[in-house]
């Protein structure tokens, strides 16, 4: 979801009113900003999702195999596995849902995964109508056409 904001919120031109040194450059739409992105910079995003998804698979237990969608194992719990201490778990920092009922936890969990759902058809129908103008009708206009390559993150330059 916070990928859809980004989107709609970059897209529209809207930055940190201070940007740290070096990162003056970063102008366009969300996808001329990852291509302006150092490689070095890219990989350490990857990197770090990858790690929180190695971490989901080795620390809980996977949802087809009888966890829960969209229930992340705790740091805390398994210290062993993460390279250095870390304050506050992903999902809940400060244990402010442990005084919910199960009926309300369940009612949010549904709710964001629904939510999480819109959010990758919305980030993706922005990506289409970038690529190929008119695909989505009610977009046309409204995002820039992007010329770049996608599904080519790394490449030097283009096809």
């Amino acid at each position: 979801m916070a990928a859809f904001v980004g989107y709609c919120v970059q897209s529209n031109g809207i930055h940190f009113p201070a940007l740290p040194p070096g990162m003056s450059g970063f102008q366009g739409s969300p996808p001329e900003q990852w291509d302006a992105l150092p490689d070095a910079a890219k990989w350490q995003i990857i990197l770090f999702v990858g790690f929180l998804e190695w971490f989901s698979e080795s620390a809980g237990t996977h949802y087809m195999r009888g966890g829960r969608p969209g229930e992340f194992p705790k740091f805390s719990d398994h210290s062993d596995l993460v390279p250095h201490p870390v304050p506050f778990n992903l999902f809940d920092p400060f244990g402010l849902s442990s005084r919910r009922s199960p009926e309300s936890k369940e009612r949010g969990l549904i709710s964001e995964l629904n939510n999480g759902r819109l959010a990758m058809i919305g980030i993706f129908g922005f990506m289409a109508e970038q690529k190929v103008d008119g695909a989505v009708p009610l977009l046309k206009g409204v995002v820039p056409h992007y010329d770049g390559e996608f599904m080519g993150p790394f490449l030097s330059g283009p096809l």
